[in-house]
């Protein structure tokens, strides 16, 4: 990083700022061309900083080196216990011509962070290296991805021994069942998320409301007539992960997949991602886009095998242990 001071982030730095990631979203769309291109528009980034500073809490840093902003970082809580006393840096919390130069900033921005006492910190970092490599070195480790790739140009085939169909009202008990699965092996080593299990009788209650909703394509897999499997797919303005600058155009969603532990290692999981993909072509979307815990081992291996490509990493960093 060359000569420069580093201050708090002020209103008045959101036009500079929208220009860099515009700037950003350009380099990002080199590796990744599925993600939108409308933001390589400086005036529709301004957007997306503004949403990032105008949320509660937000503060940050900018980099001012001869008088022009060159990089900038922006943090807000989540109102959530699930995070912890914690910050977020989103999808649009940053930018910077020098990626070095996010050690200095993060270095000015967390002295406020954790004097509140936000000592559980998430950051999403576009595939950059250099910048996935400024977070490693401030003591971030990789915990999420973020992923997208194009539909099939033709239907991907059946798996031998395994039929998958759309899910029907008299699935709705194995489907609680399966709403279950994820969340319970994500509790488990090595994972250990913090995310809450429902009852059976709260996802089979969820199930007679939703099953019928078109906004929503539910799939499940059979072997020898019985259920092993379950995955759901929708568009991807369901999800609010994966907004702004990481959402393609005409993007559809692998919102959800599960399989019984007693059924692993079948070929179950791909068949049902599979399904969610030709679902997505027929409809008409032009990619699919999916997120996985990276200590997810079982996801985080299916999902890469299915074609889909990271394009952001969500990063955390736990400070004071």
């Amino acid at each position: 990083m060359g000569e420069g001071v580093i201050r708090p982030f002020g209103t008045a730095d959101l036009v500079a700022a929208g220009r860099l990631l515009a700037e950003r979203q350009r380099r990002h769309r080199v590796r990744h061309p599925l993600l939108p291109a409308e933001y390589e528009d400086p005036v529709l980034a301004l957007v997306e900083v503004t949403a990032a500073w105008e949320t509660e809490g937000a503060s940050g840093a900018v980099l001012v080196e001869d008088g022009e902003v060159t990089g900038y970082l922006l943090g807000a809580p989540k109102p959530s216990p699930v995070w912890g006393d914690n910050v977020w840096v989103e999808r649009a919390g940053q930018a910077a011509r020098d990626p070095e130069c996010i050690r200095e900033l993060y270095g000015v921005a967390a002295t406020k962070w954790v004097a509140d006492g936000k000592t559980a910190q998430y950051v999403v970092v576009p595939d950059e290296a250099e910048m996935v490599d400024a977070w490693f070195r401030l003591g971030f480790g990789a915990q999420h991805a973020h992923a997208v790739r194009p539909v099939p140009a033709e239907p991907l085939p059946p798996r031998p021994g395994l039929t998958v169909r759309r899910a029907r009202r008299d699935d709705i008990q194995v489907l609680a069942e399966l709403d279950l699965v994820l969340p319970q092996y994500q509790g488990a080593s090595p994972v250990f998320s913090a995310g809450e299990v429902p009852t059976l009788e709260e996802a089979r209650a969820d199930w007679e409301q939703s099953i019928e909703d078109r906004d929503y394509a539910t799939f499940v897999a059979e072997r020898n007539g019985v259920v092993i499997g379950s995955a759901i797919g929708c568009s991807i303005e369901k999800s609010s992960a994966h907004g702004g600058v990481a959402q393609p155009d005409n993007a559809g969603f692998l919102a959800f997949a599960a399989v019984f532990p007693q059924a692993r290692g079948l070929g179950a999981g791909r068949a049902l991602g599979e399904a969610v993909l030709n679902w997505a072509a027929e409809v008409g979307y032009t990619s699919v886009v999916t997120d996985w815990r990276v200590t997810n081992l079982l996801s985080s291996r299916a999902w890469p095998r299915l074609g889909f490509v990271q394009t952001f990493h969500r990063l955390h960093r736990l400070v004071g242990y």
